[in-house]
């Protein structure tokens, strides 16, 4: 499983946008799985897609990549509950593992929704990393892929008897994160603010922030029951515990960092110390290492590698 997550992981920063495209996506299948109610976790190639399905239509929560939309759309309709299209998509944040169906999703009727920096990056394009050895480049996405509605704190969707809530969290994964919750089937997507590949990876050139994905994460599980079942951005169902002790993992590496920091250390002395060694056993993998990660905090933590994004209105 780990290595599944990791070459999942690693399709993000491995390759462009457009050359996601041209990958050989016919072998993968989407898997889904009941998570509460009428809510369904579906899983192929990129983050993960959480489907509310019902006889009022069809909301997703991302959307992976363009060329696997005809197969999300056969896996929907193989669930036998409803022949009614997808209504709406939200994306969780910009990256095109998340948004790439979303133009193939909007040509069938869909409408998107997302935060305001999400569809001011996707029509932008620009650069993405974490300020250090993970660099992506991003070209400015289709105009049907865009999302039409657009909020700046939250927006909501009622629909088959949920009240879907997207929550803005800044400068977390990036500055355009929404979590999502579900709170009459009391679950939530986390979008890419909480992963269990390993280390997260966080988009320090388009605003994110070691602090804000900490933030984000306290302040969903204190609105969160014990019970509640957590989508995460990347990899299996998870639990309020599961996310605490990732929170905790976040929270102890940026102590380290930041404390040798205030010592005036260099990044290369934090290497070669191995000040993360505590944590790398468990997290560390071939998409965020532990010196990839250690390159994230430290450039997140001293403000290093953000240019800030201005919105044009």
């Amino acid at each position: 499983m780990r290595a599944t997550l990791v070459l999942v992981g690693s399709i993000l920063f491995a390759i462009a946008p457009c050359q996601a495209q041209e990958q050989d996506f016919s072998k993968v299948e989407i898997k889904a799985t009941l998570v509460a109610g009428n809510i369904y976790l579906l899983q192929g190639s990129g983050g993960n897609i959480a489907a509310l399905v019902g006889e009022d239509g069809i909301v997703l929560v991302d959307d992976e990549f363009a060329p696997l939309a005809p197969k999300i759309a056969a896996a929907l309709k193989s669930l036998g509950i409803t022949d009614k299209p997808v209504r709406y998509v939200i994306n969780t944040h910009y990256h095109f593992d998340h948004t790439g169906g979303n133009a193939p999703f909007a040509g069938e009727g869909s409408t998107v929704i997302a935060h305001d920096n999400v569809r001011s990056r996707m029509a932008s394009g620009g650069t993405g990393g974490n300020g250090g050895s993970i660099k992506m480049t991003v070209k400015p996405a289709e105009q049907a892929a865009l999302p039409v509605i657009t909020f700046d704190h939250d927006v909501s969707v009622h629909l088959n008897g949920e009240d879907i809530r997207a929550l803005h969290y800044p400068s977390g994964h990036t500055d355009g994160d929404a979590i999502i919750f579900f709170p009459k089937a009391n679950v939530v997507h986390m979008g890419d603010d909480y992963v269990r590949y390993g280390f997260p990876f966080i988009d320090v050139d388009a605003g994110g922030s070691v602090t804000g994905m900490i933030k984000a994460c306290e302040a969903v599980i204190e609105r969160l029951p014990a019970d509640v079942r957590v989508i995460p951005g990347h990899g299996q169902l998870s639990s309020l515990a599961e996310l605490r002790e990732y929170v905790v993992m976040l929270k102890g590496t940026s102590a380290v960092v930041a404390n040798a920091l205030k010592a005036g250390k260099s990044l290369e002395q934090m290497k070669q110390q191995k000040l993360l060694a505590p944590w790398s056993q468990r997290y560390s993998g071939d998409f965020i290492s532990t010196d990839a990660f250690l390159e994230t905090l430290y450039n997140s933590l001293s403000q290093r590698g953000h240019t800030p994004f201005v919105r044009h209105n």
